[in-house]
């Protein structure tokens, strides 16, 4: 079983508690399994096995709770911006495959970071989705960090997270955009040749450990008071931001 997914034992337990870990902020905040996992899974196998296992995990994630998350979500928003980062996600892919591992770790760092500034900044009091513009450049920016480090979060959560949206509407919304980044990454990334054998048997192995983050995660979500959510929010990302500046200088 080891050889197969290309992980000693050891290596295994570890990624099956950082995929737990990573799911369960999933279930709680509506993002975060692919910030937090990306930089983790990177401690064991090379940057670009884990950018391309955090999507397929997040594909295999997509469907759970689908219909309450169509529901909830601010549609008028993640229609443009699934359907613009659908369209950048292979760039991303392809930018992915020219980059040394090294530069790559430094540009997740980056990334990492830049999403714990953004979520920091003053909050609008407007529940008014931005411009058409930014809408679609956050789009754009979701699809390219997706296929290039597994994150499409960086974008998408300070576009909902820094409006006045109900929590419960943030969190599907987010959803959306990562399961439709994750159907197109998934699809180029095995067109690809980059969704190897190891990396499949890798994914399905880690889907109990995810599901179940996940479940208990979602237990918790709408039983804190927003504020707490919120700024469970910001940690989330401060912690994913200290975790690839680690990775990168250790």
């Amino acid at each position: 079983m080891f050889d197969a997914i290309g992980l000693s034992p050891e290596g295994f337990v570890i990624a099956v508690l950082m995929t737990f870990s990573a799911a369960f902020v999933r279930g709680v905040t509506g993002f975060g399994m692919a910030i937090i996992l990306v930089p983790l899974l990177g401690l064991v196998i090379a940057p670009e096995q884990a950018v391309v296992g955090a999507i397929l995990l997040q594909l295999l994630i997509g469907p759970v709770g689908l219909r309450r998350v169509i529901a909830d979500s601010e549609k008028e928003s993640v229609l443009p911006i699934s359907l613009t980062a659908v369209a950048t996600t292979p760039l991303g892919l392809l930018a992915l495959t020219m980059i040394p591992a090294d530069q790559a770790r430094l540009l997740i760092a980056v990334i990492a970071i830049g999403a714990f500034v953004l979520v920091t900044l003053p909050a609008s009091a407007s529940a008014r989705a931005p411009s058409r513009i930014a809408t679609l450049l956050t789009g754009s920016a979701a699809g390219l960090l997706a296929g290039f480090a597994g994150m499409p979060g960086p974008p998408v959560v300070p576009y909902y997270m820094r409006r006045n949206l109900p929590p419960r509407s943030s969190r599907a919304s987010m959803i959306l955009v990562f399961f439709a980044t994750a159907i197109m990454g998934s699809l180029v990334a095995a067109l690809r040749g980059l969704a190897t054998p190891s990396l499949l048997a890798l994914s399905a192995a880690l889907f109990l450990p995810m599901l179940a983050g996940n479940w208990l995660g979602g237990q918790l979500f709408g039983r804190v008071p927003v504020r707490l959510w919120r700024a469970g929010v910001g940690l989330v990302l401060g912690i994913a931001a200290a975790s690839a500046l680690f990775r990168l200088l250790a």
